[in-house]
Order: C-alpha cells, then sequence, then structure tokens
C-alpha cells in the first residue's frame, strides 16, 4: 500500500464492506462504566473545559479524530467550469446532518469559486426549505424532470441567495416517483440522465438523498462519482453503515463502477462527552483516512440557519460551523 501525503488521503487498510462490519459488534461504554468521569459542574464550566481541551488539541496538532491534522492547501482558483462531479450524501438513517451539510459544503465550494447544483431528491423537501423556498407552492419539482420527457432541467432550476449555487427542487410529488420508476427501462440511470445536460455548467453537483435505501437512492448512487456519508456521532447511528456500505458495494459492482466513498464525515460531535469520543474513535478505528479531519460539532446555530433560509457561512459567517464546512471544502477539493 502507497503511503497517504497530506493532500492525498490513503485509504484504510481494511474493505468498507468489513470495516463496517465489525461496527456492528462495537461496544460502546456506558457513563456507568466511567466512575472516573468530570462531574458536572454546569454549563459555563463545562465549555470553559471544551474550550481548554481544543485548545490543546490545536496546540498539539491533534484533531477530534484523534489523528494529526493534515495540512490542506488552499483550492486553486479555476481557469473554467465543468464537467461536475457528482457527490451523493447518502445515510439511511434520518437526522444524521444529511441536508446541513450539503446546503453549507455547497456553500463553503462556492466560496472556493466552484459552481455547484444542488439536488434536492427527498420527497420531504428539506433542502429547498433550508434555501428559502417553500416546496408545496412549487409548480414543477426534480418530480418533473424525472417523470415527464417534455419538462427539461433547465425549467426547474432555481438560483439560489448564494452566488454561485443553483437548486433543483423537490416536494411530496417525489414519493410518487419510487413507484412509477419501477416500470420504467433503465430505470436506475433516471437521475443521470436529467443532469446530464448540465454538467458542464458546475464543478460539483451534491444530491442530497432520502433517509433510504430505496430507488430513489440507488438514482443518487448511479449518477454520483463518489458518496459522502454524514455519520453523527451516537451509538445507533454506526448499526446501520455496514447495510448501507453494502448497498453502495452492489451499486459499485452492477451499475456504477466509478463509485467511490469520499468520505465519512462526523456530525453533531460533542466534545464535552465521553461517548462522542468514543463513538469517534470506532469510526477512525475502522475506517481510517476515509474519515474527514473536519468534523461538525453541535451548535444551535444550525437550526437557526434553518429558520433563516439560507447556509451558515452567510448566516454566522464566523460561527465555528462555518470555519468547519470551509475545512469541509478544502478536504473535498483536495481528494
Amino acid at each position: 500500500m502507497s503511503t497517504p501525503t497530506p493532500n492525498q488521503p490513503g485509504r484504510p487498510a481494511a474493505s468498507a464492506g468489513s470495516a463496517a462490519a465489525n461496527l456492528d459488534r462495537a461496544e460502546i461504554a456506558t457513563p456507568a462504566s466511567h466512575e472516573g468521569d468530570e462531574p458536572d459542574r454546569g454549563p459555563r464550566t463545562r465549555a470553559e473545559r471544551a474550550r481548554a481541551r481544543a485548545k490543546e488539541r490545536a496546540e498539539s496538532g491533534i484533531g477530534p479524530t484523534g489523528r494529526p491534522l493534515r495540512e490542506i492547501p488552499e483550492p486553486p482558483p479555476l481557469e473554467r467550469h465543468g464537467p461536475a462531479k457528482v457527490l451523493a450524501m447518502c445515510n439511511q438513517k434520518g437526522g444524521v446532518g444529511k441536508t446541513t451539510s450539503t446546503i453549507n459544503l455547497g456553500a463553503a465550494l462556492a466560496e472556493c469559486g466552484r459552481r455547484v447544483l444542488l439536488v434536492d431528491f427527498d420527497p420531504q423537501g428539506a433542502l429547498s426549505v433550508g434555501l428559502g423556498i417553500q416546496p408545496h407552492e412549487l409548480d414543477q419539482t426534480v418530480y418533473n424532470v424525472i417523470m415527464e420527457r417534455s419538462v427539461q432541467i433547465e425549467d426547474v432550476l432555481r438560483k439560489t441567495r448564494v452566488d454561485g449555487v443553483d437548486l433543483l427542487p423537490s416536494n411530496i410529488d417525489l414519493s410518487a416517483a419510487e413507484v412509477q420508476l419501477v416500470a420504467e427501462v433503465g430505470r436506475e440511470h433516471t437521475l443521470l440522465r436529467v443532469l446530464r445536460p448540465v454538467m458542464n455548467d458546475y464543478d460539483y453537483v451534491l444530491v442530497d438523498c432520502q433517509p433510504s435505501l430505496g430507488l430513489l437512492t440507488v438514482n443518487a448512487l448511479t449518477a454520483a462519482d463518489g458518496v459522502i456519508i454524514p455519520l453523527e456521532c451516537e451509538f445507533f447511528s454506526l448499526r446501520g453503515v455496514a447495510l448501507l456500505i453494502d448497498t453502495i458495494e452492489k451499486v459499485q459492482e452492477r451499475l456504477n463502477p466509478k463509485l467511490d466513498i469520499v468520505g465519512i464525515l462526523a456530525t453533531m460531535y460533542d466534545p464535552r462527552t465521553l461517548h462522542s469520543k468514543e463513538v469517534m474513535a470506532r469510526v477512525v478505528e475502522a475506517f481510517g483516512d476515509t474519515v474527514f479531519d473536519t468534523v461538525i460539532n453541535r451548535t444551535v446555530r444550525f437550526p437557526e440557519t434553518t429558520v433563516a433560509g439560507e447556509p451558515i457561512t452567510t448566516w454566522a459567517p464566523k460561527s465555528a460551523g462555518a470555519t468547519a464546512y470551509r475545512a469541509l471544502a478544502r478536504e473535498v477539493i483536495a481528494r
């Protein structure tokens, strides 16, 4: 195996499938088994301790993943745009930060001079809502582009409040597509067919998948060059990773040979809790350098951005969350 360079993360020693299977047998310690933990001294004291630990890690060059931080250079400017790299944000477990990460990674990539298309591929339409669009008010969505040959993607694309970021919106109509596509020839390639006319207009296409492993998600994986797996730092999030990896490997084998796991993104990380740290350690042990150095901490800022209908990079540009997604964008470009 070649040695990974600072700008080219290596792959884990074991296969993704076997690593994920090992996570199903993970044992995370309970609070009762750690009688020596620090007592709860109140929010202010906990915050001070968290800041002190973060400062110690920064000074030692160790990141939240427990590994030395790799130096990621500033992304070079582009002379032209396209063809786009398609990334599916995928995890069949809900509430792990897929939509939040899609919005904020897209905005951070745009700050790096990349043109980005965000595809809302979830019938709940959360991505559209997070960008200030009310799905129930839409006359045409990604559903119409998929199911009606007379509707072109350009008819449905919408500009967002973020320069360089466009949106292909969705609403509850998309839920019917999963049933209707079953009878279609080449049903797994429908999204790829839809995206093909605009691939040269963008540098990245980020697809926000629904929390399931159904036909819509398979479409996203078939169209994608890579997968980013947002993984909540909770024990139950580990349990479903093996099934997700198995689905990715089947799509890679049967439908999309170029599909790869770009990275695993740890989300909702709370540095004050032992549980989060142990989950992080298990994920890094299983997947190695596939895990991004960037970790997304829990913060009240993210719910605020949903109400505001804009990414954290513009709502709270100096916040820790905005800084984290900018770092993630640099990692994604470097990979």
